[in-house]
């Protein structure tokens, strides 16, 4: 060998030769598609980083649903603590009503903190929300009761859930957007199945630390001041999940749209303008009407889809534990049990669900989950209703099957739907509005059926079935994205190796 060298020594060559025939071979082929395409209009993952991405999303979620857990299953007890006048039905419906309060507002949260992400940045925006959260839920376990400074901790409670609202408006979008910009085409559906297992975590805390306090404390306990406990864990919850997040940098998607927006090459006046008017004051009002003009008919799907999905979470996260205990007269502590054990089993099949929707599409998982819905519910609500603890964990565990087919893909398939440029804003707005009108009204809703149709307790089985429905006409109507790029962003790989293999597969081979 020339010069003494080594087989060791030419290994280093080798590569670097390597590296620079795939970077002839891509810019080669990316000039025939487009000539001012560059190499970085591949996003080539780190997974350690796309994990650390899924962790500080995931717990903000967790906690997001942490916090309303606790106020749906501790919602008899804060009946009487915050609204003791009249029947206990009535005490329990100005107890939902109140929780749908919080419901009302999000949509005023998502239309501003959405664009604002757009525009600033989806890390920052969600360490706002994650502050605003936990001072909210923090405060909650500090209002003195009714019979305390009377009118006036009603009130307070409204407030406080009002602030929760209004934060929760920016979380969910920017979350699951979050993830969405992070990982690999191929594996979207996977890690994005994590924001989701953040939701059933939130709602096993919840359940476990309720029924924890319900065992140890006791009824009267709980009504003086035991209810308190866990809405003052937030408080530190909160801390970690800011740390988190702050850590994180801001998503490939992002970046790479703010260059192309920041970046101008021709020096005139009116470009530059233009491609700074997103960090101008007008910013957020221009960025909520383009929305509204340009993306209407995605947003319609998108609150069809989250309308539907969020009747069927509520009614089984939220609503069911109320439903055993008010409805069917269970002791709290058994229906919280029941609950407790479903979502324990979807948080250990999840993520299955998110590398089956990756594999064969979003469109068979969410048609399996909506279809099982509407042919289900009856027969789940008929064995809830027989009684006996067997009967009871089968018809839960019908809907609880049906749910996490939902549970596992929708993280992955609502971004999908709006270009990077709105995604934060459009997603937030559709998500929110559908959650205002049908997700957190659901309780408040299925109460108040029961009530007008004699305490017939088959109106959440129909009440279900209809939203079920309404899914499955809009799961038919979307377009399937698994694997594919988001829209508005290049395509995101795994490795440089998956790189090469798309460009390869989207074009012949370039003659030299």
């Amino acid at each position: 060998m020339p010069n003494g060298s080594t087989d060791a020594d030419l290994a280093p060559e080798q590569d670097r030769e390597a590296h620079k025939r795939h970077r002839v071979l891509f810019r080669a082929v990316a000039r025939r598609k487009n000539p001012k395409l560059r190499r970085t209009d591949i996003t080539v993952t780190d997974e350690r980083v796309v994990k650390r991405a899924v962790k500080a999303a995931a717990l903000g979620n967790a906690m997001e649903w942490f916090d309303f857990g606790i106020y749906s299953y501790l919602a008899v007890t804060i009946g009487k603590v915050f609204f003791p006048g009249g029947s206990d039905t009535t005490s329990l419906l100005s107890s939902f009503a109140t929780f749908a309060v919080a419901f009302l507002v999000r949509p005023l949260g998502g239309a501003y903190f959405g664009p604002l992400g757009d525009r600033i940045g989806r890390k920052k925006v969600l360490a706002l929300t994650m502050i605003m959260m936990a001072v909210g839920t923090f405060c909650i376990g500090l209002i003195p009761s009714y019979a305390t400074i009377g009118f006036g901790a009603p009130v307070l409670l409204i407030a406080f859930r009002i602030i929760q609202g209004f934060s929760t408006g920016g979380e969910y979008g920017g979350a699951s957007t979050f993830i969405a910009e992070y990982a690999p085409d191929k594996k979207r559906g996977y890690f994005g199945s994590f924001l989701e297992m953040g939701t059933l975590i939130g709602y096993t805390g919840a359940a476990g630390i309720v029924l924890l306090l319900n065992t140890v404390l006791g009824d009267e306990t709980m009504l003086t001041w035991g209810w308190r406990l866990p809405f003052l864990v937030a408080g530190p919850l909160g801390l970690v999940g800011l740390y988190l997040r702050i850590k994180l940098d801001e998503t490939p998607a992002f970046q790479k749209f703010e260059a192309a927006q920041t970046h101008n090459g021709t020096g005139s006046v009116v470009e530059a303008e233009a491609a700074f008017s997103h960090l101008s004051e007008n910013a957020p009002k221009k960025k909520l009407g383009d929305i509204f003009a340009q993306q209407w008919p995605t947003l319609i799907l998108c609150i069809a889809l989250v309308g539907a999905y969020n009747i069927t979470d509520y009614m089984l996260l939220s609503y069911m534990p109320t439903y055993l205990t008010d409805a069917l007269h269970y002791e709290e502590s058994h229906g919280l049990l029941i609950l407790l054990a479903t979502m324990v089993v979807l948080m250990f099949v999840i993520s299955t669900v998110g590398k089956l929707n990756d594999r064969y599409g979003r469109k068979p998982l969410l048609m399996t989950g909506m279809l099982g819905f509407f042919l289900l519910a009856i027969p789940a609500f008929l064995l809830v209703k027989q009684g006996s603890l067997l009967a009871v964990c089968v018809g839960m565990a019908l809907l609880g099957l049906s749910l996490v087919c939902l549970l596992g893909t929708m993280s992955a398939a609502l971004p999908a739907l709006f270009p990077t440029s709105v995604r934060y804003g459009s997603l937030s707005i559709g998500y929110n509005l559908a959650v205002s009108l049908f997700g957190g009204t659901t309780p408040l809703v299925i109460t108040a059926l029961m009530d007008a149709f004699d305490k017939n307790v088959m109106v959440p089985a129909y009440y279900t079935m209809g939203a079920a429905l309404v899914g499955v006409i809009a799961v038919a109507c979307m377009k399937e994205t698994a694997q594919q790029p988001l829209e508005g962003s290049p395509p995101s790989v795994a490795t440089k190796e998956e790189a090469v293999e798309l460009i390869t597969a989207q074009t012949q081979e370039p003659r030299f």
